[in-house]
């Protein structure tokens, strides 16, 4: 049986569609769902692709408005092929609602359930088993096996993450009875996409020479699929004083520390040695990020091949215009003596890190 009929049919024999819902999550919901029609409007509750696949021939007038669904993401083994058919089963601009009980909440439920002291305890060992185990390479097979994928630990950031990747725009987020709601729109079709393993190294695709794109190593500081938020994060957040997205929550706990001491900087060494980056030079930065310095300074940028050490930390800029003009003077200096301006800047950058604590967001 086709989606657009099983999830009717469970629609019309479970009667829910927001009615057993609380009052709290309905009111959160009614303003997005009452531009779908109800008769295509699916409302689920289910932990599975089972019935989101096999859908490759639906005709675009068989496609959803809207799906809901109500099981927590945290059951679901594979979310992003979950969310993959999700996506193929929706018309352009159809509204997905999914809810998840996040990291964070999951410790205030687990700390509010045991007393004190024995709840610290209980918690340690539930991050370790939960959230540490199906990480590490030798024990990531056995916690699948022992929990099939069920009851997992799922960040906020990775959720939304996972919801950009499949092709969707988040529109609104909100916690409430301690899950949180999140509302998304299709913006793109995705088909058969599949989970994406991340370890401790990743590799960025940035803006090179000439605009040719290079793939940037890094050690990793963010939460899987990060980078996936980047339109989200500046949409939300806008910039932060020296060019970076404010208040990133991307970054975890463990980054802030990698960060501060450099250390997620030192695979780019394998791209200086390549000859894709040069010791002094502006930032590899993404296609997002370009697109804020306008059409005509994105193409001079282009020009020049960037570095590891950007004229930033020389001249400590707040804004995007201030570095724009700080990165200009650079250009100008470099075209007319490359190898004085460089060693100027790496002498006045290197002062400015050790002495003065220059440091990036």
């Amino acid at each position: 049986m086709e989606l657009a009929q099983t999830l009717r049919k469970v629609h019309a024999q479970t009667r829910k569609n927001l009615s057993g819902v609380s009052e709290g999550v309905s009111d959160f919901l009614s303003p997005y769902l009452s531009k779908v029609s109800h008769e295509n409007l699916a409302v689920v509750d289910v932990d599975n692709r089972i019935t989101l696949d096999n859908l490759s021939s639906k005709q675009e007038a068989e496609l959803l408005e809207g799906v809901v669904n109500l099981r927590l993401l945290n059951r679901i083994r594979e979310i992003v092929p979950f969310f993959s058919a999700v996506n193929e089963n929706l018309e352009q601009d159809g509204l997905f609602v999914c809810c998840l009980e996040t990291a964070e909440q999951r410790k205030a439920r687990l700390y509010k359930k045991f007393p004190s002291g024995l709840n610290t305890l209980y918690y340690s060992f539930d991050y370790v088993g939960k959230r540490v185990a199906p990480k590490l390479p030798f024990s990531k097979q056995l916690y699948y096996f022992l929990t099939a994928g069920r009851n997992r630990v799922l960040s906020r950031v990775e959720t939304l993450g996972r919801l950009a990747y499949c092709g969707f725009k988040i529109v609104a987020e909100k916690e409430i009875e301690n899950r949180t709601y999140i509302v998304v729109e299709k913006v793109k079709t995705v088909v058969g996409l599949q989970e994406k393993n991340y370890g401790l190294l990743f590799k960025m695709k940035r803006n090179g020479y000439q605009g040719k794109m290079i793939e940037v190593y890094k050690f990793r500081s963010m939460y899987a699929y990060s980078e996936y938020l980047q339109e989200y994060i500046y949409e939300q957040n806008q910039l932060a004083e020296g060019g970076k997205f404010k208040s990133d929550f991307r970054v975890n706990m463990l980054g802030s520390l990698v960060r501060r001491l450099w250390i997620d900087e030192i695979p780019m060494f394998y791209n200086f040695f390549k000859g894709e980056l040069k010791l002094v030079g502006v930032r590899p930065i993404s296609q997002q990020y370009l697109s804020l310095y306008g059409e005509e300074f994105a193409e001079k940028r282009k020009q020049f091949k960037p570095g590891l050490i950007p004229p930033y930390y020389a001249d400590l800029p707040n804004t995007i215009e201030e570095i724009k003009d700080s990165e200009d003077r650079y250009f100008e200096a470099y075209k007319k003596a490359p190898f004085k301006t460089d060693l100027h800047y790496f002498v006045k950058c290197f002062i400015n890190i050790l002495f003065r604590k220059a440091r990036s967001n």
